[in-house]
C-alpha cells in the first residue's frame, strides 16, 4: 500500500503527464493555493462545490461535496480529453476485475467497490453504511472472516453461497456477512470502459453480489 501510495502521488503531482479540475481556495492572506487537483467538478451553486476524486486509501473514484465558506474557492476546469485522462490513470489504480452475471454477460470493471442499498433497488444509496474494498464472509462453520480485495483471486457465487479462492491457493466459502441486521443490499460497482468523466456518479456498473456468478479479481 505504501509503494502504490507513493507510486500515484508522483503520478497525480506531475511526475508523469496528467490534467484535470483544480480547485484553488484563497487564503486569509488573499494567496490562493490548492484545495484538491487532479479532480472533475461535477456540480457548483452558491453554497457548495461537488467534486470526484480518487481516493488512495479507499483505492477507489469517490464524490465529495465541499461547503463553500468565507473564503472563495476558484475552479480551473479542464478539457474533456483531460478529464478522460484522468479517468485513465483512476482505472490503473483501483481494484479490477471481470464480472460474470447470472445470464453469462462478461464486463470487466474498473475501481471496483461493495456498496449497500434498500432491497431489490428501491431507493438511494445507504450513506450510514460505509462502501468497503473488503468482501465480508460468514464460513461454514460459523466463524466469521474479512478479506481484502487484494488477497481474492476469484469468487464463484452459486446462490446465496459465496466460494472464495485465495491468491496463495486456499479457498473460503459461506454467506456474505452483512453489516447490518435490517434488509440491505450489497452491490459490486465501478467504472467500464464506456464510463462518462462528466457523469455525476462514481460509477457505471452496478449489480447486486446475488445476481452475479463469478468475479475475477486482476
Amino acid at each position: 500500500m505504501k509503494w502504490l501510495c507513493l507510486t500515484l502521488g508522483a503520478v497525480l503531482l506531475g511526475h508523469l503527464p496528467v490534467a484535470a479540475d483544480t480547485i484553488y481556495q484563497i487564503n486569509a492572506q488573499g494567496k490562493q493555493v490548492i484545495y484538491q487537483r487532479d479532480a472533475i467538478v461535477v456540480d457548483e451553486d452558491s453554497s457548495s462545490i461537488t467534486y470526484k476524486h480518487f481516493d488512495l486509501p479507499e483505492r477507489r473514484v469517490v464524490k465529495v461535496r465541499l461547503s463553500k465558506g468565507s473564503l472563495p474557492y476558484i475552479i480551473d476546469t479542464s478539457s474533456a480529453e483531460d478529464r478522460q485522462q484522468i479517468v485513465g490513470i483512476w482505472k490503473r489504480f483501483g481494484y479490477k476485475a471481470t464480472v460474470i452475471d447470472q445470464a453469462g454477460k462478461i464486463t470487466q470493471v474498473f475501481d471496483a467497490y461493495i456498496d449497500y442499498y434498500p432491497p431489490g433497488g428501491r431507493g438511494s444509496l445507504l450513506e450510514s453504511i460505509p462502501a468497503t474494498t473488503h468482501f465480508p464472509l460468514l464460513l461454514s462453520n460459523g466463524a466469521a472472516d474479512v478479506i481484502e480485495f487484494s488477497k481474492i483471486d476469484r469468487i464463484d457465487i452459486q446462490g446465496d453461497v459465496f466460494r472464495i479462492t485465495l491468491r496463495e491457493g486456499p479457498v473460503q466459502q459461506g454467506k456474505y456477512l452483512y453489516p447490518t441486521t435490517n434488509p440491505v443490499e450489497a452491490r459490486f460497482l465501478g467504472i467500464t470502459d464506456k464510463y462518462n468523466p462528466a457523469s455525476d456518479e462514481v460509477f457505471d456498473f452496478s449489480m447486486p453480489l446475488l445476481q452475479l456468478k463469478q468475479i475475477s479479481f486482476q
